[in-house]
């Protein structure tokens, strides 16, 4: 009994909680077995690796500020045919986050952007990768702030520190001219340094309406467009509209 306690107390001490929490049960698996002490060990060892990494995976979900949490698994490709799901999928795999490249998601709203930028994002945490998901106005509105109190280089410092940025719904509102020269900034800051995923409603053609300035956006474009991959959505209908129908259906026929 004292060796189990002082057992525990050194566990706890090297900060192995997955040990302390399985070596009673995999001891007795493993007599069971007749594993040798490698074996145990290794099995150990494993388990302690698997939370680890879950734990990790957890907290940069959460250290990521998504809204609400969406799965590529929960994207139906067949409701948006401008899409190759084999190109998504392989982008899932992180190699445009290496590389630092951006994303460009355009189309009309209600086409699922968002969820296919979430998905990109959580699968993106799953790798290890630190993620941060802004709201394009409410980044502005960050940076507005950020220049008011001369916080910009920190602002953009710590964006920097991130694998990974989302931009959502860009060009949603128009900015001012000062908003306009700020996410001109940050972005300029993370080209080819940090990955970039911005969902937006407006063709290219359309960017000035919501920056104001032709030279800026011209800027602006070309810095994003340059290596990336733009993923064009196309639908007949609204995907938030189907889900809403067929929750109604479902609904419907649970009360019938």
């Amino acid at each position: 009994m004292e060796a189990n306690l002082l057992l525990e107390s050194y566990l706890k001490d090297l900060r192995l909680p997955g040990f302390l929490r399985n070596y009673r049960m995999f001891a007795k698996d493993a007599a069971q077995a007749n594993l040798g002490y490698d074996r145990y060990l290794l099995s150990l060892a494993e388990q302690e690796i698997m939370q680890r990494d879950k734990n990790r995976q957890a907290r940069l979900i959460k250290l990521a500020r998504f809204p609400l949490l969406k799965e590529l698994a929960d994207f139906d490709f067949s409701c948006v045919p401008s899409l190759s799901k084999p190109r998504v999928l392989d982008l899932a795999q992180g190699g445009y986050i290496r590389q630092a490249e951006p994303i460009l998601m355009v189309g009309n709203p209600g086409l699922g952007k968002t969820h296919l930028a979430t998905a990109l994002a959580i699968a993106a945490c799953r790798q290890g990768f630190k993620v941060r998901f802004y709201n394009a106005a409410a980044l502005v509105n960050d940076l507005l702030q950020a220049e008011d109190e001369h916080r910009v280089p920190k602002l953009l410092n710590a964006a920097l520190k991130q694998r990974l940025i989302v931009l959502d719904e860009l060009g949603f509102i128009p900015f001012s001219a000062t908003g306009a020269h700020l996410i001109f900034q940050f972005c300029s800051a993370l080209y080819q340094r940090v990955a970039l995923i911005i969902t937006t409603n407006l063709r290219f053609a359309d960017w000035t309406q919501v920056f104001g300035d032709e030279r800026l956006t011209a800027a602006l474009l070309d810095r994003l467009t340059h290596k990336a991959h733009i993923l064009e959505f196309s639908g007949a209908e609204s995907y938030r509209f189907r889900e809403r129908l067929q929750r109604e259906a479902a609904e419907g026929e649970g009360r019938a």
